[in-house]
């Protein structure tokens, strides 16, 4: 097997961790507003296991960039473009997930593992994770093939002669 070489462009993968951030942030904000009603920077903290001023400081870049609003003390909210950003991690996340089980990854490992994945699939990655995904679905679906059956569908879509 031959080894592709790795492509370096720091300005590139400096923008791929900030887009990182963002969605992270993006995904965690929607699930605590979600599950307690709020996200207030206390919380964002706890659960990333950073400093108060960490998560402030991010916050003031999400800001700029148009993700969040807030008041000092206040709880956070998610503009619309923020909301988005959190929907679209959220279905990379499980689409990644989901791939992973399929290929008998147990689950606490796939949740683990997407973690870091989600971020740095291509969209053409993500899209034939989703049409494997499809396929193995649909086999699901058709049931079990059965070697005396020849393997031919039948009109009713299960396999016989």
């Amino acid at each position: 097997m031959s080894r592709t070489p790795l492509a370096r462009n720091p300005r590139r993968t400096r923008q791929e961790h900030s887009q990182e951030t963002a969605q992270d942030y993006a995904e965690m904000i929607a699930e605590l507003i979600d599950t307690t009603g709020e996200a207030r920077v206390i919380d964002l903290a706890r659960r990333l296991g950073i400093t108060h001023v960490t998560v402030s400081r991010t916050l003031q870049r999400l800001r700029r960039d148009g993700l969040v609003s807030f008041l000092p003390y206040r709880s956070i909210f998610l503009t619309a473009a923020g909301r988005r950003l959190a929907e679209e991690a959220r279905h990379r996340h499980e689409v990644v997930v989901e791939f992973l089980q399929s290929l008998g990854v147990p689950s606490p490992v796939a949740n683990s593992d997407a973690e870091g994945i989600e971020h740095h699939v291509s969209r053409e990655t993500l899209e034939a994770f989703e049409k494997h995904l499809r396929r193995v679905k649909r086999r699901t679906e058709a049931g079990p093939r059965r070697a005396e059956d020849g393997g031919r569908r039948t009109d009713a879509g299960r396999r016989g002669m």
